[in-house]
Order: structure tokens, then C-alpha cells, then sequence
């Protein structure tokens, strides 16, 4: 496969065809039962058959970015850095949490090495994909530089166009890395103009002093950065990470080729909105799995305008929120498959017909 740069993604996403989402809709309206009765139940059939025109899913794939970052050293996370690429050992031996979601729901995990600050040997279900170990402290200077965030965001196109001749139909996006909450809030922050404080939480728990310092943390970086917000490769080299701009880009090459994607909580979020800022109809191909607790959350959804489709108090990334998603959409498309028409269950219609 030829690389696809992000120029050339980018022109290849086009809105999702709004007669397509009424000629599904129009099916889903003949079917015996009362029209709109299956709720949103009825949005997940209608938008991934219209995006895909496929009716039912071959193959899932979560993929999960890992990176490190260099503003832990400013005392913003409840777990040390060496977490990162020991979670990343356990999630390829099937023992984390987005290893049982995924398993219930019949997709496949892959973690994507975007900047772990470990080096790891050939292991099956990780991509090497290594910028650099790590990002640097965004409090002092730039997170990353221009070209490698350009880097971070092939890389998740490449993984996109992958799935095409992979045949994979449905992919989720998940994340790992220690003080990811951080660049996720000071991402938010660029864009919105938001006080720091309304779009910062406790991350992995943080106590009330170590949630004034990473408020403090994130206001010298965006003081220092000076982050463009019309200039999303600016935003997220600035103050982003490595996994967040592999997930973006994930999530633009989705929105190019046409393959439906489950973005997860508040990490994977922030990915999806710099996506977003990059090509507004990135939002016709996104999925929200649910609202995270972390109080930016909202802000991001309502900023991407898409919402969310479950609200269970998460707060762990990794891609859970999406596995449980997947299961979902699947079940919708049950719906869509196997529900007869009036016409077909020899059902008299209602007056709502």
C-alpha cells in the first residue's frame, strides 16, 4: 500500500450521502413494530449501513495508542510513567480490561506503540510505531515538533487504510499512557477558550493539590505554547501526545475510506476533535461510546456535536468504552437484518405508519 499523506486523506472525506440514511431509515419504518420504537437502537443500523453498505459486520478491531509524556514529571498523575509499558505488556497477554470487553465482544485488540518510553522486542498484536519515548513537557516548551505530529497522524491514516484490504468493517479507538488526562485538557482548553479549570478533572484519581498543580501545569503550557486553534496540527504537536495523534489520524483515515469508527472516552475524544477541527464531516463517520466522568468530556462531545451512546461513570480508557459500543451496533444490525416488514409478518399497521 502506498502511503497516504495527511493532504490527501483529507480530500478524500466526503459527507456521508444523506438520501443513503433516508433509504435505511425508510426500511427501518416498515418493519413490525412502532416507528422509532428501538430509540437509538434504530441510529446505529441506520448511520453504519449508510456509511459502510454493509448490513453486517466481518470483522472487529480495536486499536489501542500507547504513549509517555513528559509533563508527569510535573506531578499530574496518581501512577509513575513505568505503568505505560507495563500495561502494555498486560494487554498483550489478554489480562487488562479492554482484553475482557473486547473478547465479549468479538474484536480483536492491536496496541499501537506510538511513543512509549520502553523499548519492546517483536511481539504479536503490537505495531512498533515509535516516534520518540515520549513526548517532552509541554509546561517548558512544545510537546512535539510540527513534523512529528504530522508523523503521529499518517501513522493512524496508514492504520485505517489497512483495514480495507483486512476486511475489517467496524474499528474502535483506545489509549494508554501515564498523564494523558493532561494534553487531553490543555487540547480542549486550545480550542474552546474554556477556563482551565472547567475542563480539568482527577484523571486517575488525583487529590485535590495534585489537581491545582496539573490546572496550574496546563495554563503555563498554553502560556508558554500559545497553541493556534485554527491550526489543529499546531494545537496537538503543541500540547498533545503521541497516542492522541495517532488516534486522530485513525479516525480521519476512517472518515476517508468509509469505515465506521467507536471512539471511546475522554483520550480517544480529544483525538476524534482534533480530527474534527481538521475536516468537520470527520463527525458523520464517529460513533461516541459513552460519556466519560472526567468533567471536559461534555465539552468535547458537545464541541464534535455527536452523542454519546452510553453513560456508565467510566473513567479507564484503553478502548472499553467502545468494546461494549461494538456489541451494540452489532445488536442493531441484528435488528435491521432479521425484523420483518408489515408486509412480510402479515402485520396490520399502525396509525403511525
Amino acid at each position: 500500500m502506498q502511503p497516504i499523506d495527511l493532504a490527501r486523506a483529507l480530500d478524500l472525506i466526503l459527507p456521508v450521502d444523506p438520501a443513503r440514511l433516508v433509504e435505511v431509515q425508510a426500511r427501518i419504518n416498515r418493519q413490525a413494530k412502532p416507528k422509532g420504537s428501538l430509540g437509538r437502537m434504530e441510529e446505529l443500523a441506520r448511520r453504519y449501513v449508510a456509511i459502510s453498505g454493509r448490513e453486517d459486520i466481518r470483522k472487529k478491531v480495536i486499536f489501542t495508542f500507547a504513549g509517555d509524556h513528559g509533563v508527569v514529571a510535573e506531578g499530574v498523575s496518581a501512577f509513575p510513567p513505568e505503568v505505560t509499558p507495563q500495561m502494555v505488556h498486560n494487554f498483550l497477554e489478554g489480562g487488562a480490561a479492554i482484553n475482557a470487553l473486547a473478547r465479549h465482544a468479538g474484536a480483536e485488540v492491536i496496541v499501537v506503540d506510538m511513543g512509549v518510553n520502553a523499548d519492546f522486542p517483536p511481539l504479536g498484536g503490537l505495531l512498533q510505531k515509535k516516534i520518540a519515548k515520549g513526548t517532552a513537557n509541554l509546561a517548558v516548551g512544545p510537546a512535539m515538533s510540527r513534523q512529528q505530529a504530522i508523523q503521529g497522524l499518517e501513522t493512524g491514516i496508514e492504520l485505517a487504510f489497512s483495514c480495507v484490504d483486512a476486511g475489517i468493517d467496524l474499528v474502535g479507538t483506545g489509549d494508554m499512557g501515564i498523564g494523558n488526562t493532561t494534553p487531553s485538557s490543555a487540547i480542549l482548553a486550545a480550542f474552546s477558550g474554556l477556563p482551565v479549570e472547567e475542563v480539568t478533572h482527577r484523571g486517575t484519581g488525583i487529590d485535590d493539590p495534585a489537581l491545582q498543580r496539573k490546572i496550574d501545569v496546563i495554563r503555563r503550557g498554553l502560556e508558554i505554547n500559545r497553541p493556534d486553534p485554527s491550526d489543529p496540527v499546531d494545537v496537538l504537536a503543541k500540547v498533545g501526545g503521541f497516542e492522541i495523534a495517532g488516534i486522530a489520524g485513525l479516525v480521519l483515515g476512517c472518515a476517508a475510506v468509509g469505515i465506521p469508527v467507536v471512539v471511546d472516552g475522554f483520550i480517544s475524544t480529544a483525538g476524534a476533535l482534533i480530527a474534527v477541527e481538521l475536516h468537520p464531516k470527520v463527525r458523520d463517520y464517529i460513533f461516541m461510546a459513552h460519556r466519560s466522568v472526567e468533567i471536559g468530556h461534555g465539552h468535547m462531545l458537545e464541541r464534535i456535536g455527536q452523542k454519546p451512546l452510553l453513560d456508565l461513570e467510566m473513567r479507564l480508557g484503553e478502548g472499553t468504552g467502545a468494546a461494549l459500543v461494538m456489541s451494540l451496533i452489532e445488536a442493531a444490525l441484528r435488528t435491521y437484518r432479521e425484523i420483518l416488514t408489515f408486509d412480510e409478518a402479515g402485520v396490520a399497521r399502525g396509525n403511525d405508519q
